[in-house]
């Protein structure tokens, strides 16, 4: 007996045990999943393990049963695809691959009726396949942010998705999301949190989102444009806390019953065309934050209850909050608010008298008082604002050609100045006003007014006959109380125009024009024939001329090797030619000046400051056509490559991939063009030439051997590279400084780079710095004014006052170069999402520690093994890069403050004691030119020279174009 329960119990835990197995499926599946990883040893999966359901369980996958629920392995790293059959995990409820580095296609998740919680931001994904969201009825949170998605096509958010009726939090942030936003995302019962900002959506806010009840709304900064229309909508969001409408292209009035949310603590609307007066309910809301600035505001500041609130960069008629307009702008602004605040009249419409702008449109009397108004034709809708009456000095009003609708203000007619008065070609209905004697009113075109209608008018006022009687015949005029007076008959071009002769008598007359002669009509006509066949001629000729020039262009194209100085006419240029026929290049030398250019160079392209454009057949054969064994590196422009020439000289060419030839990447190339074509400085890396053949956009640069800062900070072990040491970083640091010092104060004009970063800084053979990559570089703005710009660079970098309010000066660079000092001293990136929350952002991070001497050496890069002596000049560093990085632009140095400060660090100069030992020989009692000769003379028997002592401008900076004669090379540093 005791025998048998044995067995029963030996058979009842068999199958205990068989029932725990993991479903043989989905251990497939996460096989695959193992299997794809470039590095799946960080998942700590055992490698001959049959059972993730355990026990005990892998790490990172949580089962219900002998299915699998959960996989949590955000921030681990990972690198690697997705397997396809992903969505056959069924009872997959739970999933966190967020912040790894996952590529590829994402596989469809069509079908995980389950899945509650979906996080795949931070990540590396191609491509979306249409059906992804098909059959996600249990979804709740889906974060798909930070993946460059069909990055050249876009994808649009399916209709599909409306069938997620649970959804609360929808997160595709930076995603290459294009097109409208969908207007089912307004109907879905729960959502609550939508973020969709930094995309490429266009369109208006749906009018759906009037009946949602989200929370939160992110659509802040989309590119290519951005989204456009009204805002009306959003004041029926009732249950809005945060709402970044931010970087976009949103135009008329901020809502007047915006007040109505009261739930509302965070609003954005920096940078857009949203025009007219702040609303009191806006100014009236307590809001932790308020943000509009760059805007079309007009109208008094308000006194705000939002606890920070900032509006910068707007039209307003006073620059301090509670205090009022003058009457006539008041009155000015209303006529705006009535035709729907036009923005081509708002730009043009700011401060507080009209009578210094010029406004566009009006003219002033010489008592500085508005006496004319013209705006035909400016595509004004809309109604005409009653409140011009105040503007008592008026003696015309033209509007004509707009589709102003509505009535004729009657209380025009106490405009005892005006004289004429010009609505014709609008939609203006009746009543017509009574005007006073010698008014000239224009009404022709409105179908209301001239058509019939005019019987409203009090009945003494008489009408016109047909064009073919008399305007003055009695049979026309009506008496007082009579019946309806004839319509009007008017010529299409004729406008009609009603004059008083007294103030009980007026009439409408029809103006014809005058019949053109025979004669005029074949004079008129004979013209034109002469004109045609005179134009016709220019194109023949036009045409034969491009294509022989596009002849002799294609027989000869020049490359520039090394650059030459524009205020050198006698610099000598190399360059290579290339016959497009052969492919084949050859060196040559060549003296460049102005329009005097050898043969060598006649047939090329030369831009400003001399580069060149440069045949895509050279590039191609020196980098022996784009070879990857030739790459240097990626970047958001495309794919670096080295090049050799036939005389050995190194170039780097940066070559546009296709897929990034958006409108805004075409931009940066030719800015790079444009600014390089106008600097030229030892720590700013030299353009060469570029190219643009049919879809090749190339840039050519000098070569720097060594490569990015970046890789020889953060990636030295990797690629067994040896550590900088402190030294040559306290020099790298200081040619950057000299550099952007360069950019900022000491060129012809004063530049802004916008990207100054680790990896935009390039080392030469002798790890001697230069900045690189001036995409992104803007005029700068003169004195301490800012200038506002669309928000570009790199996070990490960016200043506060530009990351916020998209304000840029010369600061915003200072901010980023304070960066690159931490970097240098620590060794850690500007950003990294995988450090801690404390940590991740340095500047915040080393602004906390920067004042503890402990915290700061435990800070220190472990790579510089650092003493006391080197720790002494990294506490020096450690302050310039707190300064640097200062939240309040005024409180940052300027960069020759910073050069002044790295200069004795890095150049210590000290005295000779024994001169004899440098200038043996040389009686210092003689004449200077007599010495220069014994030193000549002494110099010449050790080392054979080349230039003699009269043409030693190479070794001397050359004063740069533009510069006062005081100007030293000292000043150019």
């Amino acid at each position: 007996m005791g025998h048998v329960k044995i067995c029963i119990v030996l058979v009842l835990c068999s199958v205990g045990v068989g029932y725990s197995v993991t479903d043989p499926n989905d251990l497939k599946i996460l096989n695959d999943f193992r299997n794809g990883l470039d590095n799946p040893e960080l998942l700590k999966w055992p490698v001959n393990g049959d059972d993730p359901c355990g026990p005990p369980p892998w790490p990172h996958v949580f089962c219900s049963g002998n299915r699998v629920t959960q996989i949590q392995v955000q921030n681990l790293g990972l690198k690697g695809p997705l397997p396809q059959n992903f969505n056959q995990l069924t009872k997959l409820y739970n999933l966190g691959l967020q912040r790894n580095k996952f590529n590829g296609n994402l596989p469809t998740f069509s079908g995980l009726s389950e899945l509650e919680f979906a996080y795949l931001d931070f990540n590396e994904f191609d491509t979306i396949p249409s059906d992804f969201f098909d059959g996600l009825r249990s979804i709740r949170v889906l974060a798909l942010d930070y993946n460059p998605f069909n990055k050249t096509t876009g994808w649009s958010i399916p209709i599909s998705l409306a069938n997620s009726v649970q959804l609360t939090n929808l997160s595709l942030i930076n995603c290459n999301l294009v097109g409208p936003v969908p207007d089912f995302l307004g109907t879905l019962p729960s959502l609550a949190a939508l973020k969709l900002s930094y995309n490429r959506l266009s369109g208006e806010i749906p009018a759906s989102f009037g009946q949602s009840l989200m929370q939160i709304l992110w659509l802040n900064d989309q590119d290519d444009g951005g989204m456009t229309g009204p805002i009306d909508v959003v004041s029926k969001m009732v249950s809005l806390n945060q709402l970044w409408l931010h970087g976009n292209q949103f135009t008329g009035t901020i809502p007047e019953d915006i007040g109505s949310l009261s739930s509302l603590k965070d609003l954005n609307l920096n940078r857009n065309q949203l025009a007219g007066l702040i609303p009191e309910s806006l100014a009236n809301m307590e809001l932790d934050n308020l943000v509009l600035n760059n805007n079309l505001l007009m109208g008094p500041i308000p006194k705000f209850k939002a606890g920070n609130v900032t509006y910068d960069s707007n039209l307003f008629c006073q620059s301090r909050p509670g205090i009022e307009c003058a009457p006539n702008v008041n009155a000015l602004l209303d006529f705006l608010g009535g035709v729907n605040y036009p923005v081509n009249l708002v730009s043009q419409w700011a401060g507080n008298d009209p009578c210094q702008g010029p406004w566009l449109g009006l003219s002033c009397n010489p008592n500085s008082k508005v006496s004319i108004i013209n705006l035909p034709r400016h595509n004004l809708t809309g109604t005409l604002s009653p409140s011009i009456v105040n503007l008592d000095s008026l003696l015309e009003i033209r509007l004509g050609g707009n589709s102003i609708n509505g009535t004729i203000p009657r209380n025009l007619t106490e405009l005892t100045s005006l004289r004429l008065l010009d609505v014709s070609d609008n939609n203006f209905e009746p009543p017509l006003p009574e005007f006073h004697d010698g008014v000239k009113l224009l009404i022709g075109g409105n179908p209301l007014l001239a058509g019939g209608n005019n019987h409203s008018q009090a009945p003494t006022s008489p009408v016109s006959s047909p064009p073919s009687a008399s305007p003055e015949s009695p049979s026309h005029n009506t008496s007082s109380g009579s019946g309806q007076s004839p319509s009007p008959v008017k010529s299409p071009a004729s406008p009609i125009t009603h004059h008083r002769s007294n103030p009980s008598s007026s009439s409408i007359q029809v103006q014809s024009q005058p019949k053109s002669s025979k004669r005029l009509k074949v004079l008129l006509v004979a013209g034109i024939a002469v004109v045609v066949f005179a134009i016709l001629v220019v194109i023949l000729l036009s045409i034969y001329y491009c294509k022989k020039r596009k002849h002799t262009l294609e027989a000869n194209s020049s490359i520039v090797v090394h650059p030459r100085d524009p205020s050198d006419p006698g610099n000598m240029v190399k360059i290579a030619v290339s016959n497009n026929t052969t492919g084949s290049s050859s060196a040559q030398t060549a003296t460049s000046s102005g329009s005097n250019n050898s043969g060598a160079t006649e047939n090329s392209h030369v831009i400003e400051s001399g580069n060149l454009v440069i045949s895509v057949q050279i590039l191609r054969k020196v980098t022996n056509n784009f070879a990857e064994e030739n790459e240097l590196g990626h970047g958001g422009f495309g794919t670096v490559y080295r090049g050799e020439l036939e005389d050995g000289t190194k170039i780097a060419v940066k070559r546009m991939e296709a897929g990034m030839m958006t409108n805004k990447a075409l931009d940066e190339f030719q800015a790079e063009i444009a600014v390089l074509s106008k600097v030229r400085h030892r720590h700013l890396v030299s353009l060469l030439g570029y190219s643009i053949e049919g879809n090749e956009r190339l840039l050519v640069y000098e070569y720097m051997p060594h490569g990015a800062l970046s890789r020889h900070l953060f990636h030295w072990k990797s690629l067994q590279l040896k550590p900088l040491s402190w030294t040559r970083r306290l020099s790298i640091a200081l040619d950057v400084a000299r550099g952007i010092e360069y950019l900022h104060c000491l060129a012809r004009q004063s530049f802004i780079h916008r990207d100054l970063k680790s990896s935009n800084i390039l080392l030469d053979d002798e790890f001697r710095a230069k900045v690189s990559d001036f995409g992104l570089v803007k005029l700068a703005p003169d004195g301490e004014k800012s200038v506002v710009t669309r928000l570009a660079g790199t996070f990490g970098y960016l200043a506060p006052e530009y990351a916020v309010m998209g304000k840029i000066t010369t600061k915003v660079d200072v901010f980023s170069y304070g960066v690159v000092l931490m970097e240098l001293m620590t060794g850690l990136t500007a950003l990294d999402e995988e450090r801690s929350e404390e940590s991740r952002y340095l500047a915040e991070w080393f602004w906390r520690i920067k004042s503890s001497k402990e915290k700061l050496k435990a800070a220190i890069d472990p790579a510089l093994e650092a003493n006391e002596e080197t720790f002494e000049s990294i506490s020096i560093i450690a302050e310039l890069a707190g300064h640097c990085t200062a939240r309040e632009p005024y409180h940052r140095p300027d960069m020759g403050h910073v050069v002044n400060v790295l200069a004795p660090l890095v150049e210590k100069w000290k005295p000779i004691s024994d001169e004899s030992e440098c200038y043996s020989g040389i009686d210092y009692s003689l004449p200077l030119p007599q010495m220069l000769k014994v030193w000549q003379e002494a110099e010449s028997k050790e080392i054979s020279y080349n230039t003699s002592l009269e043409d030693s401008k190479g070794s001397i900076p050359a004063r740069p174009t533009g510069f006062a004669e005081s100007f030293t090379s000292n000043d150019g540093r």
